[in-house]
């Protein structure tokens, strides 16, 4: 049983008294549920973005296909000149075409390197889904927590008006010193005081989720959702951490880039054919060559070398990645299962503070226990409320941490 999740019969004379204080609120339309805005990540700008990248990685992989383009010639030879070559009579005219010829592998090497990068931006992109699906959880978890503090203000409002009417009615016999009907009004001022910052964190919270999820409309008000949710304790995920798998997806593209580079210092060669035809004699012969690059000034050893280093990098990160992912997974892991034990504790603290203060205000109406016992109870019980939100509140965080670790969206199983 919980103050907020579930009322208890001595609660509902003041949540009558504070109906006009969470009128607004109850009577808004309640936010779109967090499955329904992860339909909607689809459309988010960062989602865009991965998606692109990855499909101009598609588009790149396409092109290294592409075969280098034959080129065409036309030459003209002893034409225009002076004695025998005056004119175009004596003239030899060559077409020719001539074709770069990809050998040593160099094609199959610009192929791979351009796949690997696909796949590097794949699982980016994938990785960008569950990032913005942990944002989302995160922002609807805070703010539903923010909304149900604001509801416990104002019922703690409400308990300590009920609590300041009981005090001056005993003043009004004789019983209490007037002095308690002051300090049990500036306990109700400082109530509402709470309420009103309340407001304010609840306001900022909706307006922080309205945003991240791009919705027309402001969000006004939100239902419980995500912190009632009680996530499973797993005690292994059997996936690969996405963080390990863009680190050796890198790594592959690094040492792909390394072949192609090492592929490019070796000489280019160029096939021609062509036909020429010697004007002076009306007659045609076959022309055909080979030209090959010779690798005396440019040896791509830069190149070669800063791919290299990059390869090493990789690698570095590679082994980084491998051991904080694992470490980061444990710990993710223990704070959930923490979590799931601090709120089943928190659960059993508010029933026992919601007794307490049942029997001091008993107590107190009947005379037997004093106003500063009474506040004491109070305060208790309104801490203890509190303790629940915020173990729920954190309970929701671990999951979000270990779903966004392991790649997954939170509290769904597929998605």
């Amino acid at each position: 049983m919980s103050l907020i999740f579930s009322r208890p019969l001595f609660l509902v004379g003041f949540t009558a008294a504070a109906a006009f204080t969470l009128a607004p609120s109850a009577l808004a339309e309640p936010a779109p549920t967090y499955e329904a805005l992860l339909e909607k990540l689809d459309q988010n700008p960062l989602s865009i973005e991965s998606m692109a990248a990855h499909e101009a990685a598609e588009g790149r992989a396409l092109q290294a296909h592409a075969r280098p383009n034959p080129t065409i010639s036309l030459e003209a030879e002893n034409a225009y000149g002076s004695g025998p070559f005056n004119g175009y009579d004596a003239a030899d005219t060559t077409f020719s075409i001539s074709q770069p010829l990809e050998l040593w592998g160099q094609r199959g090497a610009r192929i791979d390197a351009a796949q690997a990068q696909v796949e590097v931006t794949g699982i980016r992109r994938d990785q960008m889904r569950w990032v913005l699906s942990a944002n989302l959880a995160q922002a609807y978890a805070e703010a539903e927590a923010a909304s149900l503090r604001y509801d416990l203000a104002a019922q703690a409002l409400s308990l300590t008006q009920a609590d300041a009417e009981a005090v001056l009615a005993l003043i009004d016999k004789g019983r209490e010193a007037a002095l308690r009907g002051v300090q049990a009004e500036s306990e109700v001022e400082a109530a509402r005081a709470n309420v009103d910052v309340a407001r304010a964190n609840r306001e900022a919270a909706f307006g922080r989720l309205s945003a991240l999820s791009m919705l027309a409309e402001p969000i006004t008000s939100i239902g419980d959702d995500l912190l009632n949710r009680v996530p499973q304790s797993i005690t292994s995920e059997p996936r690969e951490l996405p963080a390990v798998k863009v680190a050796k997806a890198e790594l592959d593209a690094a040492e792909r880039q390394v072949n192609v580079e090492r592929l490019r210092a070796r000489p280019d060669v160029t096939a021609a054919f062509g036909v020429r035809r010697f004007e002076e004699y009306r007659a045609e012969a076959l022309a055909f060559g080979v030209s090959v690059t010779l690798p005396l000034f440019d040896r791509n050893t830069g190149a070669i070398s800063a791919a290299r280093a990059e390869q090493r990098a990789a690698e570095a990160r590679l082994t980084s990645q491998e051991w904080a992912a694992q470490a980061e997974r444990r710990a993710a892991q223990s704070s959930l299962d923490a979590s799931i034990s601090r709120t089943a504790a928190a659960d059993a603290g508010e029933v026992a503070a919601e007794e307490a203060y049942r029997l001091a205000r008993i107590g107190f109406d009947a005379g037997r226990i004093s106003q500063l016992e009474l506040r004491s109870s109070r305060a208790a019980l309104i801490a203890a409320g509190n303790n629940a939100v915020d173990a729920r509140l954190a309970r929701a965080l671990a999951e979000i941490a270990l779903a966004r670790l392991v790649g997954r969206a939170p509290f769904v199983e597929t998605f």
